[in-house]
């Protein structure tokens, strides 16, 4: 006879009535008996699994005072609907009362819960879910619900492998990881459409749900013959012609030219590589079919009846996509960060840290979010170092200062297992809230309480640099002129700390956006030129504006073809030079740039450059082009280009930034920022207000005004303190 196993089992025979109920009901208390046993206090989520291994365990050791000896479907299914197969519910109620004391007042929830949401194809568990929205409201904490679609169950993968991906050596993927899957498969855009249309049905109005999120760190590409299909397709629409595409991509060379669409592949380390015009399409065709993809998922989400914001998370000088293109899709920017910190001087990781917040924050010109930051260790870089104390308050202090509106940690609790077990959270595996790390959380959460008015305010640049990502991939995709480094981050970073000392905001652009309404715009190493940008070039300056070129700009067009006829291209007269040599540098060479009384270090690169109008501010000193023109300056209408030749040292971006924001009045958040503090300023309707912090190894004189500035948290007695934030505020 076939085992039925909708039925309980016992002594050789099968369960029926009040001999069923009995066993369903042993069932449950033999559960709670095994959680009681073998579960920590600790222990919260995702244990179907292995709760049933236990049962399972119990039943075939032959324990003598169990009825029941093998697990049915039905009492799983009521234990589910419980909730007691899913987590403690003591923990819960736990954690709950921590996060009220800690002042955190949302999570974000269902991130990667695909496999407990739909244990089975169609079979869906949404139960859990909702009581923990429940409870999370009726505590007064608010939720950001995540679609799952960041990491597939094992049976989407077993049932549809086309969801795998295929690597850029043409080999399938097994099952695992996160974002191992396949953004172009129907199959899998079905599934993920099925579970976030239900979900937004769901929960889409439950009160305690105020943003969707998602998936979760978009990455990674695909390489199946779907993709292959997909990227054929849009090169077609982008070329129309395979005649535009050979001339575009300079296929000739090396006897490479195709005859029809369906030839091209994507580059693979096992076929073609050396195209640059194929790397760099094959990447922007990364980025919009990972944007369709987020476009599917909010459709579904608004198919099912949500109208609430979405979000992505985004991360840390991410190259994989050009984050520009999502920002028409989302609602509000998010980002993860993760500085490591301690491994140099506080100052330099706090400086890249406001860069990539400022960043984020130019992305829509509005505030973002901080969606995940580390409240201690974080496991997964090179060395697992501990905030210091103080440091947790002042890095999360920090990005409000740069634009964000919320401080959010990953996580709220440790996992026991897997691979981020041991990254840092708001409760250890101890458990407690004793601890140094919930007292600092505790602490920051006191303090963004005290600066709850200053949420929606904005940040007001007068001064920008061009970074934009198409052209970085170019640049870095080169082969020549430098290939053991081109430093292109480090030069952006010396350009955003000489104005950052001063106190100056900083927006960034990418070739896209208008450069109206700044006074100073940069661009460091703009290798590749994007059709119109000249021409925004051009008449920025001729308005009135301030242009800051560097080196190795304008060499190549947006298919990375080299220009012919000059370069920078097309702003020869713009600039007065053009430029006729590029010498690279190995790490031990050394030049300098001299004049005005001054001596600069001068490393990787040297342009030689021709002028025609430009005067010379600076000049080399060393090699056979000593001599020639290091920095100039051309007046064109009724602004001025700079063209800086060489990879300066920041002793000179902090004196060239000084004198250009003196010269054109930007406003500065004081008139002087003695060394290691990060000054910021955001303003409203009727504030200003004023974030003055210290990184330095010591405490710094900060005179303020406290009749015009009202000190609105720490406390401030002329001198900021390591790891202090002190923050101000102004009528306007």
């Amino acid at each position: 006879m076939q085992r039925n196993t909708n039925f309980c089992y016992f002594d050789g025979k099968y369960c029926f009535g009040t001999d069923r109920e009995r066993g369903e009901k042993e069932l449950q208390e033999l559960v709670e008996e095994i959680f009681q046993k073998n579960f920590e206090r600790t222990e919260r989520v995702k244990v179907i699994p292995y709760a049933a291994l236990l049962i399972e365990k119990t039943a075939r050791d032959g324990k003598a005072d169990t009825y029941l000896k093998l697990i049915t479907e039905t009492a799983l299914e009521n234990l589910r609907e419980e909730g007691k197969l899913l987590y403690m519910p003591e923990i819960l109620e736990q954690d709950i009362e921590y996060m009220k004391e800690a002042h955190i007042n949302e999570v974000t929830l269902g991130v990667f819960s695909w496999s407990v949401l739909e244990p089975e194809e169609g079979v869906y568990h949404l139960e859990w879910l909702e009581k923990i929205m429940d409870q999370l409201y009726k505590n007064e904490i608010s939720v950001i619900l995540s679609t799952p679609s960041g990491a597939r169950p094992k049976w989407l993968a077993d049932k549809y492998p086309e969801v795998l991906r295929v690597n850029a050596d043409r080999t399938k993927n097994l099952f695992g990881g996160r974002h191992n899957h396949c953004y172009t498969s129907p199959v899998y855009r079905e599934k993920v459409g099925k579970i976030d249309r239900l979900l937004s049905e769901k929960f889409g109005k439950h009160p305690a749900v105020k943003m969707w999120h998602i998936s979760n760190e978009l990455s990674g590409e695909c390489h199946c013959p779907l993709c292959q299909k997909a990227f054929q397709g849009w090169l077609k629409k982008k070329y129309e012609t395979i005649d535009a595409l050979n001339m575009s991509w300079n296929t000739t060379f090396w006897s490479h030219s195709y005859q029809n669409f369906e030839q091209i592949e994507s580059p693979s380390p096992k076929g073609e590589m050396g195209l640059h015009g194929l790397n760099l399409d094959w990447k922007r065709f990364v980025t919009d079919q990972t944007a369709d993809f987020v476009a599917w998922e909010k459709a579904a989400i608004r198919a099912g009846g949500s109208e609430l914001p979405v979000t992505i998370n985004m991360m840390y000088d991410f190259q994989g996509l050009n984050y520009h293109k999502f920002k028409d899709l989302i609602d509000v920017v998010s980002w993860d960060n993760y500085p490591t910190w301690h491994k140099e001087a506080e100052e330099v990781t706090a400086l890249d840290a406001a860069l990539q917040h400022d960043f984020m924050r130019s992305l829509m010109k509005k505030p973002f979010l901080l969606m995940e930051s580390c409240p201690t260790s974080t496991n997964w870089q090179s060395v697992s170092k501990l905030k210091r104390p103080g440091l947790l308050k002042a890095a999360s202090l920090q990005a409000v200062a740069h634009g964000s509106d919320s401080v959010q940690y990953f996580q709220i609790r440790q996992s026991r297992g897997a691979s981020e077990k041991f990254h840092g959270a708001v409760i250890d595996h101890y458990g407690g809230k004793d601890t140094r790390v919930f007292r600092e959380v505790t602490e920051t959460g006191e303090a963004l309480l005290d600066l709850a008015q200053i949420a929606g305010s904005t940040t007001k640049a007068q001064a920008a640099i061009l970074h934009d990502c198409e052209s970085r991939w170019a640049m870095e995709d080169a082969q020549g002129p430098r290939n053991m480094g081109l430093h292109y981050m480090n030069t952006v970073k010396k350009v955003y700390g000489g104005l950052r000392k001063l106190g100056v905001n900083v927006d960034f652009l990418d070739m896209e956006e208008s450069l109206s309404g700044y006074r100073i715009v940069f661009a460091p190493m703009l290798y590749l030129f994007r059709a119109g940008i000249e021409e925004k070039i051009r008449n920025f300056v001729a308005d009135g504006g301030t242009f800051v070129m560097t080196y190795w700009s304008g060499v190549v067009d947006e298919n990375d073809l080299c220009f012919l006829g000059g370069t920078p291209h097309g702003l020869m007269d713009v600039f007065g030079l053009r430029s006729t040599e590029l010498d690279a540098l190995y790490d031990q060479d050394v030049n300098a740039g001299v004049g005005e009384g001054k001596t600069y270090e001068i490393r990787n690169f040297c342009d030689l450059v021709k002028t025609n109008g430009a005067e010379t501010l600076l000049a080399y000193r060393d090699d056979f082009y000593a001599g020639y023109p290091a920095l100039t300056k051309n007046v064109f209408g009724e602004g001025e280009a700079y063209y800086v030749c060489a990879d300066f040292e920041q002793a000179f971006y902090d004196d060239f930034c000084r004198k250009l924001a003196e010269e054109k009045g930007l406003e500065r958040a004081a008139a002087e920022i003695p060394e290691g503090l990060d000054v910021a300023t955001r303003e409203d309707e009727k504030y200003k207000y004023l974030f003055v912090q210290n990184y330095g190894a010591e405490p710094a004189a900060f005179p303020m005004d406290t009749e015009t500035y009202q000190p609105m948290t720490g406390e401030y007695d002329g001198v900021v303190r390591r790891f202090e934030t002190v923050v101000f505020r102004k009528e306007k």
